[in-house]
């Protein structure tokens, strides 16, 4: 091919990843489209996936598993929740999170759960306990570690994972005990809010007598996996108050907690910013691989000094908020 078509090419290809990212900001939240074609720029080598696989009775207790191309023995494992406000989904739109996990060595678990209207509150969580669950049966027929099994969300899926982490009785439900989860990290998620102040939320947690069982705050103690709460300080959707509170009330009870903010990250981006090509806005992929590389969560204190500034890297110290704006915002 000439020099002319190659950087032609590469001009066309960097227009779309522009126009990609531009279409996500505006509609991720309320449509999947985009991510279908975010998925078409990603890179469909360097691993496999294996597809539909089942972990209850229902259409959507299904998953995928992403496994790196060299067949690895043993390998961590990371179970990814994807975002939308519990009421939409769909596994296969987040190849890219799967790619980029597994380009760095991680066998990927990425499951559908019941949304709304199929489920609300806490069906969701019920089908998180079983697909962490299915994981520890079967995650050595991909290559999987059972004993080093993360969990990482984006925004209600952060939500899930978190609530999942702290809430014993889900787990324990399915015979599971949460130290089982050997860390857990969430993007963006709503730990603080109050679900039954927003309208659009009611049909999902409107039933609840106490709304506070399906806060994450709520549960939170010194007894838990390490856990890295990452947030962009830009995020108008799901306020980062709500990652600096968790974190704040964490480290009070003893938990090795970490918080990180990124400037001029919104509620897109930080979820964006694992997708190859968009990784230059923010270190949120390394940031995760270098937390779930670290000794520090197999136990060892995370805990650091809070400051009132953002941070750019899990190597700062943490950042605190003390703003009383709302800690979850639909618009």
């Amino acid at each position: 091919m000439p020099l002319y078509g190659r950087l032609t090419h590469a001009s066309h290809r960097s227009l779309r990843l522009c126009s990609v990212a531009f279409a996500l900001l505006a509609v991720i939240c309320t449509a999947c489209s985009p991510l279908v074609v975010l998925n078409a720029t990603i890179p469909d080598d360097g691993y496999e996936r294996a597809t539909n696989r089942g972990y209850g009775m229902h259409p959507r207790q299904r998953l995928d598993v992403y496994i790196p191309e060299a067949r690895p023995v043993d390998r961590p494992v990371v179970m990814f929740f994807y975002g939308g406000s519990w009421k939409r989904g769909e596994r296969a739109h987040y190849r890219f999170v799967g790619q980029a996990l597994a380009s760095r060595g991680f066998v990927v678990v990425i499951p559908d759960y019941r949304t709304y209207p199929e489920g609300r509150f806490p069906d969701f969580m019920e089908d998180a306990a079983e697909a962490f669950h299915w994981v520890l049966t079967h995650i050595r027929e991909y290559g999987g570690d059972p004993t080093r099994v993360y969990l990482l969300g984006h925004s209600a899926g952060a939500h899930i994972a978190t609530l999942l982490t702290l809430d014993r009785g889900y787990l324990a439900r399915v015979g599971l005990d949460t130290h089982e989860i050997r860390g857990t990290v969430g993007l963006a998620g709503p730990y603080a809010f109050d679900p039954l102040a927003h309208r659009s939320l009611r049909p999902v947690f409107g039933h609840l007598e106490d709304p506070d069982v399906a806060r994450p705050i709520t549960f939170a103690h010194g007894d838990v996996p390490a856990i890295l709460l990452l947030h962009g300080s830009a995020d108008r959707t799901v306020r980062p108050e709500n990652s600096a509170r968790l974190a704040q009330r964490l480290r009070e009870a003893g938990s090795p907690t970490r918080y990180v903010a990124y400037d001029d990250l919104g509620h897109v981006g930080i979820i964006l910013a694992l997708a190859e090509g968009y990784r230059a806005r923010a270190p949120v992929l390394d940031d995760i691989v270098a937390f779930l590389s670290t000794d520090s969560v197999l136990g060892q204190s995370m805990s650091v000094p809070c400051q009132q500034n953002s941070q750019r890297s899990i190597s700062a110290p943490a950042y605190c908020a003390t703003s009383e704006t709302p800690a979850f915002s639909l618009r």
